[in-house]
């Protein structure tokens, strides 16, 4: 057997640059490259590996330069998800500090199903120098460190403390980035010695190998079942995950719809499943959907469920299926998500393979033209709500919907925009008009505050045409807004919209939901009377002198009758913007909310207070409680 002697951290790299997904005629690099932060632990170990390649291929395995461990991760995960899971880049931190930053990286790829390969640091393993700097010391357990809180946040987890683990553990991770059921988060614990050791690596090993992405059809005889269930059915709906776009099925969805009139509603992964003109396309639905496509859902009989893990938000703490007889169906690659919810027909299946087959099972089957005639009218009802709130009302400080409305009006067909927290992604949600399949990117499993502006760099990095558009509020702009500056060094090209509200614009309006009374949401000075930050002066923050810092371009809309118009020019400037990235600053007035949709979120608010405003939100609790359903596949609703 021919071998190749190299350090442990030389392999990784070597072995990384060689493995490739296939998805049928479809095959690229499953690692597309690293992104690291180097310090003790890896600058001796992946770093010069990563260097000694450069030295032979550049374009092997290039690296990315990060300013913060927890973003690289998740311009990882945008990546991924851009390239409908096919790709994702590697993630090196050094040792302590630097390991523990990704944790939140790891939990939203583990949370939202999207592969990303995490490579800290950890303490000797021959603990010779014990204990060493940024060691974690715990008297009961000497074998633990920081790395081990990765374990539950990741769908795979390894620790090479020999160098002859590497195999398994490499193998191991590749299978699960390339899973499309297990994929998410996958750790390669390295500590720092064995990073630097020796090891004789079979060539076999280090060759080019490709990972086939399981399309598994459903089991035999269940699309007949189904297909009998659904052509029994008087007002059937789909709710599309963000499985359809992840199987590449959006065309077959296309073709079901049209040839059966089933309307569709999304969750906010399947966003982009149909383009929000077509007239089936009933838009968001749940807890920040559309009251068109909750007021279906509510009425349906039965819910075919494609790609979604239907989570509190998609189903409104299930408040939003209201039909006593309902059934469900669950389309999902996953067992897991597909028996959720008590569901009556399970489908373990690939969403695109099982589509296509229902299209077959149901040829000939159409809805009833007086279903068609409520929900077209139900969309047609939406569609002029939505336009009412986009009209710019000349305020000096406009609210979120016209802000939302005019950067749509500008985006172009290919544009994606970008969200993952506030109360932006339930305004995009109900309000963005996605014009193509991967127009839409909120990330909403985990709601990351800071993930937007390091997302909007994976996007650009994966786009083949049309611009990023990061979307976010002071608040989570606030918690991770240094990837600007790597956006500036390899001059890569995204748009981020910066609205500033002086606050937590969603939670301020949760807190009056709940009889808070926006406590603790406001970004003013202390006042020393009150001796909290409500009644204080707003602090003198400037959000876009910081992006100009950075070296970004920077479009500032002051507020007045005219920053509804002056967006759109900015809009347009920033796209025609080259060499780096654009900000657009504007201020709005975060009391004006968009048009409601109908959803309810199960958020509870305590039943025993002194507080007026506590009393009342908890009278409108109980009684939104009612609604709540034991498990969805069941008709009668829980007695309170």
């Amino acid at each position: 057997m021919t071998t190749r002697r190299m350090t442990v951290s030389q392999a990784i790299v070597e072995f990384l640059s060689n493995q490739y997904t296939v998805d049928g005629d479809i095959r690229v690099r499953t690692i597309e490259g690293m992104y690291g932060i180097f310090g003790h632990g890896n600058v001796a170990g992946i770093a010069q590996a990563l260097l000694q390649k450069s030295e032979t291929d550049p374009k092997a395995m290039p690296f990315h330069q990060a300013r913060n461990e927890q973003a690289m991760g998740h311009e990882s995960i945008a990546y991924s998800r851009m390239t409908r899971r096919r790709s994702t880049y590697a993630c090196a931190a050094s040792v302590g500090p630097g390991a523990a930053n990704l944790l939140t990286a790891a939990a939203v790829a583990t949370t939202n199903r999207l592969p990303v390969l995490l490579l800290p640091s950890d303490t000797f393993a021959n603990r010779v120098a014990d204990p060493v700097l940024q060691q974690l010391e715990l008297p009961h357990d000497a074998s633990m460190t920081v790395n081990d809180a990765f374990k539950p946040l990741s769908r795979f987890f390894d620790r090479v403390q020999r160098p002859e683990q590497l195999y398994s553990a490499l193998l191991g991770a590749m299978r699960v980035l390339t899973d499309p059921v297990e994929t998410g988060a996958v750790t390669i614990s390295l500590p720092e010695d064995v990073q630097a050791e020796i090891i004789d690596v079979p060539e076999e090993f280090l060759a080019e190998r490709e990972w086939v992405i399981r399309r598994p059809r459903p089991d035999a005889g269940i699309i007949e079942q189904i297909a009998a269930v659904i052509k029994g059915a008087k007002a059937p709906i789909i709710i599309a995950g963000g499985g359809v776009i992840y199987s590449d099925a959006n065309s077959e969805l296309k073709e079901l719809v049209e040839a059966t009139g089933i309307p569709v509603g999304m969750s906010q992964a399947g966003v982009g499943s149909l383009n929000w003109a077509h007239p089936q396309n009933l838009g968001a639905v749940g807890a920040t959907g559309t009251f068109a496509a909750n007021r279906l859902a509510g009425d349906a009989d039965v819910v075919i469920g494609i790609g979604t893990r239907y989570s509190d938000f998609t189903t409104a703490s299930r408040t939003v299926f209201q039909n006593s007889n309902v059934k469900f169906i669950n389309i999902n690659i996953a067992s897991f998500d597909a028996f959720k919810h008590g569901s009556s027909l399970p489908v373990v299946a690939d969403a695109r393979k099982a589509i296509q087959e229902l299209l077959d099972a149901l040829e000939g089957y159409q809805v009833a033209d007086d279903y068609r005639e409520e929900y077209g009218n139900q969309k047609k009802l939406w569609d002029t709500a939505v336009d009412d709130s986009f009209v710019d009302q000349k305020r000096a400080l406009p609210g979120q919907p016209e802000i939302i409305g005019a950067v749509n009006e500008i985006s172009d067909e290919f544009d994606t925009v970008i969200c993952a927290a506030g109360s932006l992604p339930g305004d995009l949600h109900k309000l963005w008009r996605v014009k193509s399949e991967l127009g839409y990117h909120v990330e909403y499993a985990f709601s990351c505050m800071g993930y937007e502006v390091a997302a909007g760099l994976g996007v650009a990095r994966a786009k083949e045409k049309g611009d990023s558009i990061v979307m976010v509020g002071d608040g989570s702009y606030l918690m991770l807004h240094t990837e600007l500056l790597t956006a500036v060094a390899e001059r890569i090209k995204f748009i981020t919209v910066l609205i500033q509200n002086h606050g937590y614009a969603s939670i301020g309006h949760l807190s009056e939901d709940v009889g808070s009374q926006r406590y603790g949401t406001k970004y003013r000075y202390r006042d020393a009377k009150t001796n909290t930050h409500e009644s204080g002066e707003f602090l003198p923050v400037d959000l876009a002198a910081n992006a100009e810092s950075y070296g970004v371009k920077v479009i500032r809309v002051n507020p007045g009758p005219n920053s509804i118009a002056d967006l759109k020019a900015a809009m347009v400037a920033a796209k025609a913007h080259q060499g780096g990235p654009v900000l657009i600053h504007i201020n709005n007035d975060p009391l004006i909310y968009a048009p409601d949709g109908e959803g309810w979120w199960d958020v509870p608010v305590s039943p025993i207070s002194t507080v007026a405003s506590t009393q009342k939100a908890y009278q409108s609790y109980a009684e939104a409680r009612k609604l709540q359903k034991p498990l969805l596949g069941k008709g009668s609703a829980e007695k309170q």
